[in-house]
């Protein structure tokens, strides 16, 4: 018999149930530390299982969602890069580096591009697949000169102060992508343009969209939807 990752992952989650359960009946503060206890076991057993050559791949044949690929943001509206407001759009690339950055969308797409038909996992259970388009961020890493006491990425938006931060590892995965494309286009406001996170290792809420800042870390910095309760290294 063999199972796949997210539902081994799945059913460990669901052992937990009853003690959890029992917990918040008995005693609310010993749940939140059973929580916590159980979310750190779920990440020890997702970071065992996660290799960098482990990839997410479809066939030739798969058709992408297109049109019908959910669209979801925070903001009360449809966040919208406004230049004449804001200026031109830029990707600042900081913290732990030699060489801080500030990429442009037009310096983005002279950087080596790679184009990928994934998979996209929803922490809701629902998966789409698109053509996305984009730079590896292991490239935009290299030339910043990351040094060696990073370990952890902050993805920061302008969707009303959404981000999400990563492991070192995921973040430095062939399939990791500061995306500017999708389907064969360049991002629309709906996706998270000018630029957005995307990677089918992690869930979708860790794929930052409407990308500002992406800052290099000596140790995790939580996120959005991590802060809220949602387990924080959140991968597929």
């Amino acid at each position: 018999m063999t199972i796949d990752r997210r539902r081994f992952l799945g059913v460990s989650a669901a052992s937990l149930s009853s003690a959890l359960l029992a917990a918040c009946n008995a005693n609310p503060r010993g749940a939140r530390e059973l929580l916590a206890r159980a979310e750190r076991m779920n990440e020890g057993i997702e970071r065992g299982i996660f290799r960098h050559d482990g990839f997410n791949s479809v066939p030739r044949s798969a058709t992408v969602a297109g049109d019908a690929f959910p669209k979801y943001f925070i903001s009360d509206q449809m966040p919208v890069w406004d230049e004449r407001a804001r200026g031109l759009w830029r990707l600042e690339v900081s913290g732990l580096v030699r060489t801080p950055l500030s990429l442009s969308l037009d310096d983005l797409q002279k950087l080596p591009r790679v184009t990928q038909t994934v998979d996209h996992f929803c922490v809701e259970g629902w998966n789409a697949r698109a053509a996305w388009t984009g730079v590896r961020l292991s490239e935009i890493a290299r030339l910043a000169g990351v040094t060696p006491d990073a370990q952890a990425v902050d993805f920061m938006s302008f969707d009303k102060g959404y981000h999400e931060s990563w492991d070192m590892p995921s973040a430095m995965h062939a399939q990791t992508l500061v995306a500017y494309g999708k389907d064969g286009r360049l991002l629309g406001p709906d996706h998270g343009a000018p630029a957005r996170l995307h990677s089918p290792i992690k869930l979708g809420y860790k794929n930052t969209k409407y990308l500002t800042r992406v800052v290099f870390l000596p140790r995790a910095n939580g996120g959005y939807w991590s802060d809220e309760g949602y387990e924080w290294f959140g991968g597929t």
